[in-house]
């Protein structure tokens, strides 16, 4: 199909497939109390329901991290979209548990080809002078990706027919629209390259090695609070707040949304350090005001729980990613962040399992403490790298010392010149 978009539309057609990863990511998040009561599903299948996501997702992130560079950005949203759409539909006709884990592979998948590149599309559409408008617009249609998951989900869920199907055929219906727009944007933009691609080893710049820990255990902080409010957070909604509307429970739910994007905006305003101090102790905070609400049976504890969750999240994501987009190598970048969604995919099954064995208001106990110490770990690394610049010579900017930056980038350039000879 010939390029039909102009500049501005093919700016917000790459964001609508940015909202559309987030909601793909999330659609499930309103029917899984559904697969428990109607299906008998135990609370550890859910949660493995819900980690085959990050398991599809990060194979592709480390293997198909630049794919976009080579065969276009245009070309991998498409593949993407497509994957996706597959997984959604997956959903929509299941009759059992197999299909549900198809589907969120085949999720998986579309949003590890989809997302880096739509987000790469958003800044290289954007008007000249004003790219960077595209990191809080992008943030924003993130975050109203999970809050349409979580409200569309519930109404549908809640007050139509096939509350098991339905939401599924409506997002599909939504994947199929953008895919005809995404169809029509240019087939390449300038930043793309004419090489072919192929595998590239991951590699982190030695000097640069502590540094980029503390970035992975913030950015990876971020995917440990989703495990919890994702799979779970209807099941508590529900069970321990006394949610007993779907729609009310998804408008709950999108407080967490809400709060990634209001976060994300002042977090434009801080420092990557101060970020990743910030988010690991508001992500303590967030795990044990969730303890709290099982506790209390309280809804307005689980609403400032569920605010706490968005704004760490928020925190945590942006610092972690400042970090690894400062330190690694641009075409290793996809690869570093597989970290978040690994510690995602191993800690909602766990967190999945000790709930079906000895229940929620346990299971979340358990979680808080365990999850507790890697975020403390993380607010320990954030401690000590805020501490640093505040000694001679550091560039408080980044919170590392200055005259080691030009090494550090020296030394990341002769990698990526070693790399590219072979």
């Amino acid at each position: 199909m010939q390029p039909f978009l102009n500049t501005r539309a093919a700016f917000w057609t790459a964001g609508a497939v940015v909202a559309l990863a987030l909601w793909t990511s999330a659609c499930p998040t309103m029917t899984y109390p559904l697969y428990q009561a109607d299906w008998h599903v135990s609370t550890t299948t859910v949660t493995w329901i819900f980690a085959a996501y990050p398991v599809a997702l990060i194979p592709v992130l480390i293997v198909f991290s630049d794919l976009s560079d080579h065969i276009g950005r245009r070309s991998a949203m498409l593949l993407g979209l497509l994957a996706e759409l597959a997984g959604v539909l997956l959903f929509a006709f299941a009759d059992g548990v197999p299909w549900l884990l198809a589907g969120r592979a085949f999720m998986g998948l579309g949003v590890g080809l989809s997302l880096s590149p739509a987000s790469v599309a958003m800044v290289e559409f954007s008007a000249p002078g004003k790219e960077g408008r595209a990191g809080s617009v992008g943030t924003a249609v993130s975050s109203s990706g999970i809050a349409l998951a979580m409200l569309v989900g519930g109404a549908l869920t809640q007050y139509a027919p096939f509350p098991l199907h339905l939401n599924f055929f409506v997002l599909a219906a939504v994947i199929a629209v953008v895919v005809c727009f995404v169809a029509g944007m240019p087939h390449h933009t300038a930043n793309e390259t004419s090489t072919r691609w192929r595998m590239r080893a991951i590699i982190i710049p030695r000097g640069n090695r502590g540094v980029f820990a503390a970035g992975a255990f913030a950015f990876a902080s971020s995917f440990l609070l989703g495990a919890i409010v994702l799979p779970l957070g209807a099941k508590i909604a529900h069970q321990l707040a006394g949610s007993t509307n779907a729609l009310v429970t998804g408008a709950l739910l999108s407080v967490f949304a809400a709060f990634i994007a209001v976060s994300a905006l002042l977090a434009r305003r801080l420092r990557p350090w101060t970020l990743v101090t910030v988010g690991a102790a508001g992500s303590v905070a967030a795990v044990w005001l969730f303890v709290v609400t099982s506790a209390t049976h309280s809804m307005a504890v689980f609403l400032l729980a569920s605010a706490c969750a968005g704004a760490a999240y928020a925190f945590d994501f942006a610092g972690g990613l400042t970090v690894l987009n400062t330190y690694a190598a641009p075409h290793h970048r996809a690869s570093m962040m597989s970290g978040g969604y690994l510690a995602q995919g191993v800690g909602a099954p766990v967190l999945g399992w000790v709930v079906t064995a000895h229940g929620l208001p346990t299971g979340l106990l358990t979680g808080a403490a365990s999850f507790s110490v890697f975020f403390g770990a993380a607010l320990l690394m954030g401690l000590v790298m805020l501490s640093r610049t505040r000694r001679p010579g550091f560039r408080v900017a980044d919170g590392v010392a200055a005259r080691s930056a030009p090494a550090a980038q020296r030394a990341a350039d002769g990698v990526h010149e070693t790399v590219d000879r072979k």
